[in-house]
């Protein structure tokens, strides 16, 4: 049963269980995946790689965070003002 990346984010219905991250509280979670998404993206965007496997972070914080807070950090993020360290 060994699924490539591609067929995982195809199957991807909702965030999986994240050992960091054993509590009810996801808030944690949510923003750790946020920034692993834009880690990744600017990772490998440096490297002039492929970003496909950043996909998976966005689709998990898409499924933990509000679309309010998405909207705010994405908001920061173009003004510089944002507080975590992509």
């Amino acid at each position: 049963m060994s699924e490539t990346i591609e067929e995982k984010i195809k199957n991807y219905r909702t965030a999986p269980f994240d050992a960091r991250f054993p509590n009810t509280n996801q808030t944690r979670n949510c923003f750790q995946n946020y920034l692993d998404f834009h880690r990744c993206n600017k990772a490998l965007s440096a490297k002039d790689q492929d970003v496909a496997p950043c996909e998976w972070y966005k689709r998990v914080y898409k499924s933990l965070c509000p679309l309010s807070w998405v909207a705010k950090w994405d908001e920061q993020i173009e003004n510089g003002s944002f507080p975590g360290k992509i």
